[in-house]
């Protein structure tokens, strides 16, 4: 077998593979056998065609069956033949295959040169505080205020700032009925609060509302329409007092000093993961910037495919049909570079760190994983491992366990201000 290999660039390489004609023609000969065998040829009987009329009949079918089975074997020799190893599919072009001649094909991949990640000690970090302010807990509490209220109704006055209404809309052809509109939310249309105050009710009202022209929904921007209101009722939204019989509504707390405890406590657990995401954030961001080579574009395509998919899969689980939900889908996409990009560039310090520190991941670690995941999604860990194995994600388990213990490497060494 002969191999050339072309560096287009750092990280991007073409390999001109020539299959000699005996490999080729044995292997013709194989799978025209196996043809023979299943064929129904007019004018013999099953598996007695001679190899000529096979080969004849279906010649297409078998160069093709030829490259698909030939091309992946002879293409993994070739690589630990030279040495590299591909960081994707390789891209296949240029088949040339018929029976008597050579294979020849190009393989054109990209590969991660050998590189050094820099000293461990020179990364510096620095944790943002996770200290609780007083007013963060008031903050708290009333939100907890605000979704404990509760509604009355109001009698005898007009609409005023703050009221919740209760309206009969009609929009140009559209009419809908007991509508619930809270006045100050920021979902109201531009200049339809000050509309409904004064109204009393059983009084109707026509109006029209210019949308400006960087509205955010596309479809009403810089248009006007036309409404016209019937206000049934008036309520005022109560706020609970803050007080222990609150903190007792609430469940567990007796008094409002033991709900303040916990609110705080939350707070403060909620600030401490969100530094160490911080902290995380910027260890990334320094590690992608010490790759010496352009990144591979296919890594960076396959993150950004990725990060697409995943952002879909989070509109559905909140009930959301992507298809339906007015997104510029390659625009989002191709917001998604660079931060690509980054993830890539930084992953792949880690997994030069890993190789280099021989950093491993155990079966047990496997298998904590796993359990844990199972956890999540209330499946059994046997069922969890079924179908990793199935899907061959047992290899993407093992790599994303190894880069964690390779952050955990780095942060040990690091230098971070904060602690």
């Amino acid at each position: 077998m002969k191999v050339d290999l072309v560096d287009v660039n750092e990280t991007r390489k073409n390999l001109r593979v020539e299959v000699p004609s005996d490999v080729v023609d044995a292997e013709i000969n194989r799978i025209a056998r196996d043809y023979s065998r299943k064929a129904r040829i007019p004018g013999f009987r099953p598996g007695k065609a001679p190899a000529t009329v096979i080969k004849q009949r279906f010649k297409s079918q078998i160069l093709h069956d030829v490259a698909h089975d030939l091309i992946p074997r002879v293409l993994d020799d070739a690589l630990r033949e030279r040495g590299v190893e591909a960081v994707d599919t390789p891209d296949i072009r240029d088949v040339n295959v018929e029976e008597g001649q050579a294979l020849t094909f190009t393989a054109s991949f990209d590969t991660l040169p050998p590189f050094e990640p820099g000293e461990y000690s020179t990364v510096s970090l620095r944790r943002p505080s996770a200290q609780i302010e007083e007013e963060a807990v008031n903050q708290a509490l009333q939100r907890l205020r605000e979704r404990a209220a509760r509604f009355e109704p109001v009698e005898g006055r007009a609409v005023g700032e703050g009221d919740t209404v209760t309206l009969d809309i009609k929009r140009g052809d559209e009419t809908h009925n007991d509508v619930a509109v809270e006045l100050g939310a920021k979902a109201n249309p531009p200049g339809f609060d000050e509309q409904l105050l004064g109204l009393e009710p059983g009084a109707t009202k026509s109006f029209t509302i210019h949308y400006p022209a960087d509205y955010a929904i596309t479809e009403l921007a810089n248009t006007e329409v036309h409404y016209t209101v019937t206000l049934k009722a008036i309520r005022r939204r109560v706020l609970p007092d803050l007080d222990d019989e609150f903190a007792k509504d609430l469940g567990e707390f007796t008094t409002l000093d033991a709900l303040r405890a916990r609110v705080r406590e939350d707070l403060e657990h909620d600030a401490r993961h969100a530094a160490e995401r911080a902290v995380r954030a910027d260890l990334m961001r320094q590690l992608a910037g010490r790759v010496p080579f352009e990144v591979p574009s296919s890594l960076i395509e396959r993150e950004m495919e990725r990060r697409v998919e995943e952002f879909a899969h989070r509109l559905i689980d909140q009930g959301i049909d992507p298809r339906q939900a007015g997104i510029d889908w390659e625009a989002f996409r191709q917001s998604q570079q660079a931060p690509a990009r980054e993830s890539v560039a930084s992953a792949i310090v880690l997994d030069e760190v890993a190789r280099r520190e021989q950093i491993a991941v155990s079966e047990g670690d496997i298998e904590q994983e796993i359990t844990r995941y199972a956890e999540r999604t209330g499946r059994t860990p046997a069922a969890v491992r079924a179908t990793l194995e199935k899907e061959g994600g047992l290899s993407r388990v093992y790599g994303g366990l190894r880069r964690e213990k390779s952050i955990d490497f780095l942060m040990s060494r690091a230098k971070i201000a904060g602690d």
